[in-house]
């Protein structure tokens, strides 16, 4: 484990072997210096518009080289805040937020430069699906093992906290919300063993489509000159979903004795 990486009980291949080394280095080289987490935040995010402005302009080589940047420095703000003591849950929204920001304008550039509106939009509902699945199964696989979950940092209030926790509860606490219900109605209707229907498999099938693969990904198609084929990709993720649940599904019905 690379010292300062947030624990996960799975792991996103690609930031395993390679962003999140990159991003250790990164942090050793700016652990003795003034510069806080939220500036990497900051600085991650003006690197994603700008790669969306470059994607409209056709300039894919460099857009993709940004984007993968982008990644090192966000696995980077994460272990910086946590070898430093200064994690925040201001930190957390703004982390979370800029990325959504930054994820719709990859998205309009992809749809402008495509001009297929519908399918970027599209896309673009199913990415951030997959993130917010992401996150809620990990929190299902600690309860159903009764593990205690990460406890966040509670900053003193702020106009800008209470700004940017109000703009989560608007964007992402629907979705999980929504997830959480459809994930416990379904195990408990079909008599699905928790920890089957809950287990590393599961989140296995998600965690590799985080934002660090699919930002891989996108960085891959820009290379080939190819952003309506990542639209593409994007939305047989879709696909994928639905077929992965049935397995899930069907692994986790109880044996008859």
């Amino acid at each position: 484990m690379v010292p300062g990486a947030k624990a996960r009980p799975v792991q996103e291949f690609l930031n395993l072997v390679l962003y999140r080394p990159l991003a250790h280095l990164v942090v050793r080289l700016l652990l003795p210096t003034p510069v806080r987490p939220h500036h990497l935040v900051l600085f991650h995010t003006f690197l994603v518009l700008l790669a969306a402005w470059l994607v409209l302009r056709e300039e894919d080589l460099l857009a993709a080289l940004l984007l993968q940047v982008k990644t090192v420095l966000d696995n980077a703000d994460g272990q910086l805040a946590r070898l430093r003591g200064e994690v925040t849950e201001l930190g957390r929204y703004l982390d979370t937020e800029l990325d959504f920001l930054g994820n719709l304008c990859l998205f309009l550039a992809l749809g402008g430069r495509t001009g297929e509106w519908g399918k970027a939009l599209l896309a673009f509902l199913v990415f951030t699906f997959v993130q917010s699945y992401d996150f809620n199964l990990e929190r299902l696989y600690r309860r159903a093992r009764g593990l205690p979950e990460p406890e966040g940092a509670q900053d003193p209030e702020t106009p800008l906290l209470a700004l940017l926790r109000g703009a989560y509860r608007l964007l992402f606490l629907p979705q999980d919300r929504g997830i959480a219900a459809l994930e416990a109605g379904l195990a408990g209707r079909l008599g699905l063993d928790p920890r089957r229907f809950w287990d590393e498999g599961t989140l296995a099938g998600v965690v590799n489509l985080g934002l660090t693969t699919q930002l891989f990904f996108l960085g891959v198609f820009l290379v080939f000159r190819q952003p309506g084929a990542y639209l593409t990709f994007v939305l047989l993720q879709g696909g994928y979903l639905g077929l992965w649940y049935l397995w899930r599904i069907a692994r986790s019905i109880p044996s008859p004795r």
